[in-house]
């Protein structure tokens, strides 16, 4: 173990905040978001709080990424409303390859969180704050699979 300037042996080896931060610092997520501004603010949100941050803008857009980086995604936070293809359909689509991928679905329709919850799928609804994100973010990466 090395310590970096200004940390103490006890920041390093005592503090659960310390093992927090760095877990988070290995976890990537996968963005995808049509809409450029809601791309980039919570791509911004998601960057401060120690997350890894891969963005796409479309579906088709998100398997390249994905496939260049699957061994580093963790997590599938999309829009479900994209160009082309559903957010469901992309996640769909990655968990043939990678059942184990969690996914995170973002929408504003009420009927789509409806059905979302039907299908037990995760759910974010807009509008969200930085905390609401965060906290669902954080308990969609922790998710087991029973």
């Amino acid at each position: 173990m090395s310590l970096q300037i200004g940390e103490t042996p006890e920041e390093i080896s005592g503090s659960s905040l310390a093992t927090k931060e760095t877990r988070l610092q290995r976890e990537t997520i996968l963005l995808v978001e049509d809409e450029a501004f809601v791309r980039e603010v919570t791509c911004e949100i998601l960057r401060s709080a120690g997350y890894r941050v891969l963005t796409a803008k479309n579906a088709a857009e998100a398997a390249c990424v994905y496939q260049a980086r699957r061994d580093q995604v963790e997590l599938l936070l999309t829009d479900m409303i994209l160009p082309s293809e559903s957010g469901l359909a992309l996640s769909e689509r990655l968990r043939k390859d990678d059942p184990e991928l969690k996914v995170l679905l973002v929408t504003g329709y009420t009927e789509q969180i409806a059905r979302l919850a039907q299908m037990q799928e995760e759910c974010l609804a807009k509008p969200f704050s930085s905390d609401v994100l965060l906290r669902r973010v954080r308990q969609a990466l922790d998710r087991r699979e029973v």
